[in-house]
């Protein structure tokens, strides 16, 4: 290729995460003949051979972590452990490489590696819910938001659990060669052309702890069947044989949530479920599920999923 496209390495390390790494792989290593330039790519040991993969793969690569100071981008996937040390070698090259210009963007707990090379301090960032708690105590210099898919700026991105690395490849891609060569790239692997950074990574669905024949499991499926119609706290006490505040109670105990929050969330719910189908108007999504108007339905699904219900909908409906 031509000595202007741009280098991507990929870090490998013992332990390498495989799915995250090919991630990596597929976005910025195979040949796409289809567009006038495209990037080099380079799989980089951070650490002296033999290296092993997840799934009993070796792994082995020409280049070490001097290459580095040539790269455009460098992507770090999931680190092996948050528990595991990071190599110091690996810590001053990916700093001596961002001093130079290089860009550099972790998958999922590869933001574990960035925060150990001191790259992260004073940023706002993100990592699989899972791991969110961990990292803001063991780097309380960070702010780490625990609901988007990625997050970006001066040069240093940070995406969320494994499969929100492919969204912020593409988005890498996106700010190099435009929408249209993205949006090619996305086609062939068969995923929406953008998620946006801000949408919700995990949105839990409230389930009581135990659910068994109560009058509560009752009252909540019976709600489920018939969303269309108001539901106030005097009805659901009603059909559950209750008074308002024990019905209350009920919900904290065994959702840790009020009725009328579980009934929001239920609403927003189903309503995913209807955007699927790309023939039903939004309006009447709003209706069956009980929102008193399409302004209703636009402000309580943004504020559980993340993205207003017309984004939603364009990212389930790739054709």
């Amino acid at each position: 290729m031509a000595a202007r496209d741009p280098l991507v390495c990929a870090i490998a390390y013992d332990g390498l995460c495989t799915f995250e790494f090919g991630i990596a792989v597929e976005l910025f290593a195979l040949p796409r003949p289809e567009f006038k330039q495209w990037y080099r790519f380079a799989t980089v040991k951070a650490e002296p051979g033999p290296l092993r993969a997840m799934g009993g793969i070796a792994v082995d690569a020409e280049s070490d972590l001097a290459a580095l100071q040539e790269a455009s981008l460098i992507i770090v996937p999931g680190w092996r452990g948050v528990d595991s040390p990071v190599p110091p070698a690996l810590c001053s090259a990916l700093r001596a490489a961002h001093r130079k210009g290089a860009r550099i963007a972790s998958i999922c707990s590869g933001v574990f590696v960035l925060a150990a090379a001191g790259l992260l301090d004073g940023k706002t960032v993100t990592t699989h819910w899972r791991y969110t708690d961990l990292l803001t105590s063991r780097f309380p210099e960070l702010t780490v938001d625990p609901d988007v898919l990625f997050v970006g700026k001066d040069g240093i991105y940070t995406s969320a659990g494994s499969a929100a690395g492919l969204d912020l490849g593409l988005h890498i891609i996106r700010q190099d060669y435009g929408a249209q060569v993205a949006t090619s790239v996305a086609r062939r692997l068969v995923l929406p052309a953008q998620r946006d950074g801000g949408q919700r990574q995990f949105v839990p669905r409230p389930e009581p702890r135990a659910r068994g024949g109560s009058n509560l499991a009752a009252l909540q499926d019976k709600i489920r069947t018939s969303l269309d119609e108001s539901w106030p706290i005097a009805r659901m006490a009603k059909v559950a044989g209750t008074s308002a505040r024990s019905l209350a109670r009920r919900f904290h105990e065994e959702s840790a949530v009020t009725p009328m929050q579980w009934l929001r969330a239920e609403r927003v719910f189903r309503a995913a479920e209807l955007l699927e189908n790309a023939a039903i108007p939004l309006s009447d999504v709003a209706q069956a599920c009980g929102f008193g108007s399409p302004e209703t339905f636009r402000r309580e699904f943004r504020k559980l999923i993340g993205v207003p219900p017309i984004k939603y909908r364009e990212r389930m409906n790739l054709s």
